[in-house]
């Protein structure tokens, strides 16, 4: 039987990833901080840098339509 993955929540990747983009720590010292691999939180990292543009575009329909579903 296979080993069951861990699933990592929105949050906590934002968290780990922000910690890595701050440069405080080594992306090793960041691994035995969180649990979680090196890899996985480059991988996080990058996807910070690349869609951080999306949370200050005008007009931001995704936002929008979140917000008006919400009750």
């Amino acid at each position: 039987m296979g080993v069951k993955r861990k699933q990592h929540g929105a949050k906590f990747k934002a968290q780990v990833a922000m910690a890595a983009l701050a440069g405080d720590k080594t992306l090793a010292e960041l691994s035995s901080e969180y649990g979680v691999h090196v890899t996985m939180i480059s991988t996080w990292k990058q996807e910070l840098v690349k869609r951080a543009e999306e949370l200050f575009e005008r007009g931001n329909k995704k936002a929008a339509v979140s917000r008006r579903v919400e009750f």
